[in-house]
């Protein structure tokens, strides 16, 4: 059999663009129509966070390679951002400013034809979705290294939002240097506190007497670098092109595994997807056996705790909120009665959604 020549294989590949161009077009339009038969039916939120996880997943299971899993879901995930647009943008407010790793996590989970608004702290997130200004928050929630952000967790006892997904984003650090960076002279480096704690290590052995500068967020870093000559960043791959500075070293964190859980807020309930996630707010009573009354009733109904946090109660000295992770949808049958279990064994429980698993 003769073998196959560069330029056959371009007409091939050729052909299979004309294809991919042709099918995608039609999903598009499809979209459209999904759209038309959704606000005759009177919706108004386009975006269903279950459906999009269970095609996903079904893409990443059907995947033949030889391309990865992940990497087939990624650019599924833009083809349905850009799909979904048509429909209708999804607003999303995140953390900022702009270049933080929130933004890259609504990105990620949203994809790039979402519309992310930045904003100066987590509070003002919940109040932009909560007031409808924006269609979902994103926020972060814990870092395996250096664990849970509270203010995240402190703004779910009042608020009335609920949780409709989570993104988990592996997190590389770069030591950044701006144009006008005189690179033997750098005295000091700026970035966010848990950024300086991720990186300690490598700053202790690389630069152990420049001053390190906490400031609110890592893009906040990077913006200052710009016009200064003695200052370096410790910041994302986004801030690196969005604000036009160069790495002096890549991947600084001192754990390869560093990742951080952000969590996407939003004002309904999300329907079960098959892999789902649920999360309450316990507040317990003041006695002894407390704890053991809590968790009793999920070991007896076979739940699967995945994360356990404590925060201190506005109701009263040395009273505690709990924060709990478990697998299972609230409408599974094994869940609710677990909860009916735990109620009457605290002073409150407050549902705050369950949610697909990150799929990515």
């Amino acid at each position: 059999m003769a073998e196959i020549t560069l330029a056959e294989l371009r007409d091939k590949i050729d052909a299979v663009d004309r294809e991919l161009l042709e099918l995608i077009s039609a999903r598009a339009r499809y979209a459209q129509q999904v759209a038309e038969v959704k606000t005759t039916a009177g919706a108004t939120d386009f975006y269903r966070p279950e459906r999009e996880a269970q095609v996903m997943r079904t893409i990443m299971e059907r995947n033949p390679g030889p391309l990865g899993d992940e990497e087939v879901a990624r650019l599924f995930r833009e083809i349905m951002s850009a799909c979904l647009a048509l429909e209708k943008p999804v607003s999303v407010a995140y953390l900022g400013p702009e270049g933080t790793f929130t933004q890259e996590a609504a990105l990620k989970h949203f994809g790039h034809s979402a519309v992310t608004e930045p904003m100066a702290a987590i509070d003002e997130v919940f109040r932009e979705v909560t007031a409808g200004a924006v269609s979902y928050g994103m926020v972060p929630v814990e870092n395996s290294t250096e664990g849970v952000v509270n203010h995240t967790l402190d703004s779910f006892i009042d608020s009335s939002l609920k949780i409709c997904g989570e993104v988990e984003l592996r997190i590389h650090h770069n030591f950044l240097i701006g144009p006008n960076t005189r690179e033997e002279k750098i005295t000091r480096v700026y970035s966010h506190p848990q950024s300086l704690a991720q990186c300690r290590k490598w700053l202790d052995a690389h630069y152990p007497r420049i001053e390190r500068i906490a400031v609110s967020s890592n893009a906040e870093a990077a913006k200052m670098v710009q016009g200064e000559w003695n200052s370096a960043a410790i910041a994302g791959d986004m801030a690196v092109k969005l604000y036009g500075l160069t790495k002096l070293r890549e991947k600084i964190e001192d754990r390869p595994d560093n990742s951080t859980r952000f969590l996407v807020i939003g004002r309904d309930l999300v329907p079960p997807s098959g892999d789902d996630k649920t999360s309450v707010i316990v507040a317990v009573k003041n006695e002894p056996g407390a704890l053991y009354n809590l968790l009793e009733p999920l070991r007896t109904h076979k739940i699967d705790m995945t994360r356990l946090e404590t925060r201190p109660s506005a109701a009263g000295k040395w009273t505690y909120l709990f924060f709990i992770d478990f697998k299972g949808h609230y409408s599974d049958a094994n869940v609710v009665a677990a909860l009916d279990a735990l109620k009457p064994r605290v002073s409150d429980l407050k549902l705050l959604g369950s949610y697909p698993r990150a799929v990515l």
